[in-house]
């Protein structure tokens, strides 16, 4: 089955989010809420969740299971998104309206996900 170039635009996306994870995994353990156990290890299960999500996409088994996958897994970045707005310490130095921005631009990704999921 052959997909349309957008749908493997965000699968590449998402691949290259989680690989990321791996090249460079301080940027993402500075945004990692206090609250929250074992920094390093959820750094890196999330790239591998994002790497694994982005590959499903590109499989009609497993495209389905990847769109909700993402959805939940988006569901779950917001509260690291909403913990960033804490303070100055927890904005990593991002300014405060890029911040902002993001909680809708995630709802926006979920949307993009859902837009592939087949009922």
């Amino acid at each position: 089955m052959v997909y349309p170039w957008h749908l493997y635009l965000i699968a590449s996306i998402y691949i290259l989010a989680g690989i990321m994870h791996f090249i460079v995994p301080k940027v993402y353990l500075r945004i990692m809420p206090r609250y929250l156990p074992n920094h390093k290890l959820l750094v890196y299960l999330s790239g591998l969740a994002e790497i694994l999500l982005g590959l499903g996409l590109c499989f009609p088994a497993t495209k389905n299971i990847a769109v909700i996958g993402i959805i939940l897994m988006l569901t779950v970045f917001l509260l690291v998104h909403f913990y960033m707005l804490k303070g100055e310490k927890e904005s990593a130095g991002i300014p405060k309206w890029i911040l902002i921005l993001r909680i809708p631009f995630q709802f926006v990704l979920m949307y993009w996900a859902y837009l592939y999921l087949e009922l």
